[in-house]
C-alpha cells in the first residue's frame, strides 16, 4: 500500500508555498515605498487557494491547451504576472507612488502568521505520517 503525498498533506503544502512568494511580493512593496512612480502589488490568497481547490477536485489537472504537438504538458501553472494584482491606494500621493508603509507591513504581518500556521499544520501532517510509517 502506497501513501499519497497530496492527499495527506492536502493544501497546505500550496498555501505554504504561496504565503511564501506573496511575502516576497509584499516585502518588494515595501522596499520601493520611496521609489516615484513605484505601484504596489499583492496576491489574492482567496483565488488562488479556490483555484488550487478545483485542481484537485477536478483530477490533480489544470486545463490547459497544447497548441503545438511538440509543446511540453504542464502538470500545474505557476503564479504568473496574471496572480499579481495593483493595490488601489488609499490617497494619491505626489509622486504617483501606490505604497502606504503602514498597510504593507500589516500585510506583511498577517501573511507571516499565515505562513507560520501553515507550517505548524504541515509539521503536523508530516509528524502523523511517520508515526503512521513507524506503526506507533
Amino acid at each position: 500500500m502506497s501513501i499519497s503525498f497530496d492527499k495527506a498533506l492536502g493544501i497546505h503544502e500550496k498555501a505554504l508555498g504561496f504565503r511564501a512568494q506573496r511575502a516576497e511580493v509584499l516585502a518588494n512593496n515595501i522596499a520601493n515605498a520611496d521609489t516615484p512612480n513605484y505601484k504596489a502589488r499583492d496576491l489574492d490568497f482567496a483565488s488562488v487557494l479556490a483555484a488550487e481547490s478545483d485542481k484537485q477536485h477536478n483530477g490533480g489537472r489544470f486545463g490547459l491547451e497544447r497548441t503545438n504537438s511538440r509543446h511540453i504538458e504542464a502538470d500545474g501553472v505557476a503564479l504568473s504576472d496574471e496572480a499579481l494584482k495593483y493595490r488601489t491606494p488609499m490617497q494619491p500621493s505626489i509622486d504617483q507612488n501606490t505604497v502606504d508603509a503602514q498597510i504593507e507591513q500589516s500585510n506583511y504581518t498577517e501573511n507571516a502568521i499565515g505562513f507560520q500556521a501553515s507550517f505548524t499544520l504541515l509539521n503536523s501532517k508530516f509528524k502523523g505520517l511517520v508515526s503512521a510509517l513507524r506503526g506507533e
